[in-house]
This record gives C-alpha cells, structure tokens and sequence, in this order.
C-alpha cells in the first residue's frame, strides 16, 4: 500500500497537467491565461461610445470597458503607428530606435534578430504565439522578393503563426502573407514593387482617374488596386491581390481559426484590426450604418468584428482564462489622403472627444487613446484614471506569467491592468513624428520645435510651438491654456526630467527640430 500512494499521487498531477516547474512550485499548465492583444488602427479617444461618444454605437468595444477596466490615462507611444507598434512589442521608447517611423511596404524588418520581444517572451513561458492582422514593422533586409519566402518578419521575432498584409491598406504590396508566403500567389505572374518608379504600362490615380471609384486627395495617386491608388507602385500578382471589403472578414476568420486550433494550450495572440485606417472600406453590410460615411461604417464593422470574435471566445470556453487588452497605436484623423466624406458627413460626433489634437499632433488626442482590460471573472468593472502606456505591456505581461524578462523602457503595472491598483507610471515620454514630449502627474510639457501649427493636408494642430507648453491636464483637459510663462519652477522640473529620460543634456532644446 505504501509503495502504490506515491504513484496513485503522481498520476493525479500528471492527469492535472501540473508539469511545469517555475519559482520551485508545480504549476498546471492551463493556469496559464491566454494573452490577446486587439490593436486598432487610428481609433481615436472619443470614436468609442464608452468613452462618451454618442453618434455612434460601439456594444462590443463597450462590453469589453464595461465589464473591465476602461483606462482615462492610457497612452500609445507615438502618434504614428509604426512607432506605437514598435513599442507595443518591444517595451522600448520608438524614439531610440531611429527607423521606427511611418514605413514604406518595401521597408527591411526594424525589430532585430536578437531584441526580445512581446511573443518571444511569452514561448520562453510555454506559450504559442500569432499575429494575425497589419504588421507594418518591415520585411527582409532591404531587397524583398516577394515571389519567395519574405524573411526576416513576424515568424523571426517570436510569432510562431503570422497571417499579415505587409505596411498598410493604402500601401503595396496589396496581398496577404502567411508565415512569409504571400498567399495565392501564381508563380506565372510574379509580383514587382517599386516605390520610386512606376512600371510601364501601369496605370496610377494620378495618371487615370477614370478608373477610380475612390478619389485620392494627397499623396495616394500610384498604382490602382480595386478601384483604389495606393502609395507606391505594383505590378503583377493579380491573383493574390486582397479585396479590400473583405479585409475585415479575412483578418477575423483567421483570428477565430487561430484560437480555435489553440484553444488547448496557452496562446498569445496579436489581433491587429486595420480600422479605421485608409481607405476606409466596409464590407457591404455595413454601408451606410454608421451614418458618417465609410470612416463611421468601418467603425461599426470594426465593433461586430470585436463581438464575433468575443463569441468565438465564449464559445470555445477561453474567456475565464484569457486577458484582452483592446487599444488604438494612436489618435483619430478624418482626411487621411482620400475623399471619403469622412469631413463632411462627421456631423456631431468628435473623434478626439474633449481632447486636443489628433494623428501626427504631440497634443493628447495624438497618443491618449481608448485603453481597456478586460478578463471574465478576474477583473472586476471599473474606471482607472492611472497613467499607463503600451510600452508597459512587455513588462507587466512578463510579471502575469511568471517571466523575469523585462523591457529598457517597459514597467510592471499588471496590479494596475488588473484593476488592483491606481498606481501608474510617474512619468512617460510621448512621440510624435520624431518630436517627443513630456507627460508627468498632472502635468504635460511640450517643447519648442520649428515646423508648421497645423498639418494643412490632414487639418490637425501638430503642437508646433517657437516657445515651450505646460499644461494642466487635470485643470485643463483640452490644453487652451499655457502655463510655461506663468509657473517656471514646474517648467523647469518637467525640462530636467524630459532630458534626464531623453539623455540629449549635450543638446539645447531649443534646437531641436520637426524632422
């Protein structure tokens, strides 16, 4: 009897799945929660019913900010998405990595071979990880064939599963590609893309617009994909090409299919919506249901995605073991280089809600974004005001699941994700456009750079100033009023910490400029 109870015991924590060892303990395997990140493209603070607009209606991003924590102090950490998502999974500040700006399709991988990443991380810990959605951190090395297999790309950088579309939807080349093959490719029509000359023969927006069905307004006149002109230009590939309308089914079939075939192990997956950036093209279910143009309608398309997939969730039993965290890589913008009445037909509604700014602008409606946690069961519903920024993620993430891998810039706020904490960062460096700015406590420092008040083209405040802003954000939410002259001992604090963050004390500020 004696020597049959230590294997009887044995058996049960083999039954149990207890088979891993971590911190000397035995831990089962599914405790473990699944991580999804649903990342929005160009989704502004206000564009969420939750977050006080009321022209449209968002039940799906809402149930997920009702039933977890909705962050009032959340932030991306670039105005721009290529940065923001460079952050998101690496933890680092985009700014000291000088090519984390707005990418061109044809651009090489900016994430190194050898940074630890988000997903990497995560299989270290006995995770499978994908990404499904836009990438837009770069491909290859420089020279990209894209009739091969692309790499290095998503699959080198941690992802065990990638099914993405390479920069954007307004950009070439306009296929999918999964696991670093561009998807339906016939290897009788090879694609080419050229960012610099076009191909003979090749018709652009600029060159015929008689075969538009969507107008460019600035800087979208090259090749025409679906009746649309793109950045660059393209040739070849007729039959791996996307239909623009089904992009948003595409990329929510292969989110679903992906938790589905791993719903038995633990799993990170990066849902990366390509809404509402341009061109903005909903499905046909969803035209005109907003009621604001295809801006709207791409909204709406981009909630009843978010509800499909929380049904995919609660069907196949992972909400109880799984943290969501849904946000945007940064502010709203309404002209975005094509006419799609997203101006004319915003009625009442405010993108930006009461914040100031938009994409591109160092004004809080460039970087302060909708920002929620949401896991059944464990976080309970509530409101947190703490100051929290993507780059934490990497950290507190690291923390849930037991790693000792850390981020340089990232910090573990997981008591803060989970809504057991109103303690966040005491200070964050925000990006916009290779300018950065200051946001500590209560207050917000901008400094002098050179460059235009107001982008002409997307009709946005950048936050261009000859002369330093200090703001009170809990005072002065939409930053009317400039404090720098009025309180210089604040100023100066702020000024010390930003270059101590920054470590440009060997450089004037004043001198720095809008690149």
């Amino acid at each position: 009897m004696n020597l049959k109870l230590p294997l009887i015991i044995l058996s049960l924590l083999l039954a149990c799945g207890c088979k891993e060892k971590q911190n000397d303990t035995l831990i089962p395997q599914r405790t473990k929660p699944n991580i999804i990140f649903i990342y929005a493209d160009d989704l502004g603070y206000g564009d969420v019913s939750a977050y006080g607009a009321s022209t449209i209606e968002t039940p799906n991003m809402d149930r997920l900010a009702n039933g977890g924590v909705r962050f009032t102090n959340g932030y991306a950490s670039s105005a721009t998405c290529t940065p923001s998502r460079y952050a998101l999974l690496t933890g680092t500040y985009p700014w000291r990595e000088k090519r984390a700006k707005i990418l061109p399709g044809t651009a090489p991988l900016i994430i190194g071979a050898e940074q630890i990443t988000v997903p990497k991380m995560l299989k270290s810990e006995g995770y499978h990880t994908g990404i499904v959605g836009k990438w837009h951190l770069g491909l290859g090395t420089g020279n990209v064939n894209w009739n091969a297999r692309v790499d290095p790309g998503p699959n080198e950088v941690g992802f065990d599963y990638s099914y993405i579309m390479a920069a954007t939807q307004d950009r070439v080349p306009t296929v999918y590609i999964e696991n670093g093959n561009v998807v339906g490719l016939d290897p009788n029509d090879p694609i080419e893309i050229d960012y610099d000359t076009n191909f003979e023969g090749q018709p652009t927006g600029k060159d015929n617009p008689e075969l538009l069905k969507m107008n460019w307004h600035h800087g979208h006149n090259n090749t025409i994909v679906n009746g649309i002109p793109r950045i660059g230009f393209m040739k070849g590939g007729e039959n791996a090409k996307w239909k623009d309308e089904d992009m948003a089914d595409t990329f929510l079939k292969g989110a679903q299919d992906y938790v589905k075939k791993h719903k038995k192990e633990p799993f990170f997956l990066y849902y990366a919506l390509q809404q509402p950036h341009v061109p903005r093209t909903p499905h046909p279910r969803f035209v005109g249901k907003s009621g604001m143009g295809p801006r709207g309608d791409v909204i709406v398309e981009a909630d009843w995605c978010i509800g499909e997939f929380l049904k995919t969730l609660e069907e196949e039993g992972l909400l109880e073991n799984t943290l969501i965290v849904f946000t945007s890589d940064n502010g709203p913008v309404l002209n975005d280089g094509y006419y799609d009445e997203a101006v004319e037909k915003i009625g009442e509604h405010k993108p930006a809600g009461i914040l100031r700014g938009g994409k591109y602008s160092l004004f809080e409606a460039g970087t302060r974004v909708p920002f929620i946690t949401y896991w059944k069961g464990k976080i309970k519903a509530g409101t947190s005001d703490a100051l929290i920024s993507q780059i934490d993620l990497f950290s507190s993430i690291s923390g849930l699941v037991g790693s000792k891998i850390k981020a340089k810039d990232s910090q573990n706020l997981i008591d803060v994700l989970l809504g057991e904490s109103e303690e966040g960062r005491e200070d964050l460096v925000l990006e916009a456009t290779s300018r950065t700015a200051l946001r500590k406590g209560d207050w917000i420092m901008i400094p002098p750079y050179k460059g235009p008040a107001i982008n002409s083209y997307v009709n946005i405040e950048l936050g261009n100033s000859k002369e330093y802003q200090l703001y009170n954000r809990k005072e002065d939410i939409a930053q009317q009023n400039n404090l720098s002259k009025m309180n210089n001992s604040k100023l100066d604090e702020m000024i010390k910490t930003f270059e101590k963050i920054r470590g440009i004390n060997d450089k004037p500020i004043e001198q720095l400029e809008l690149k």
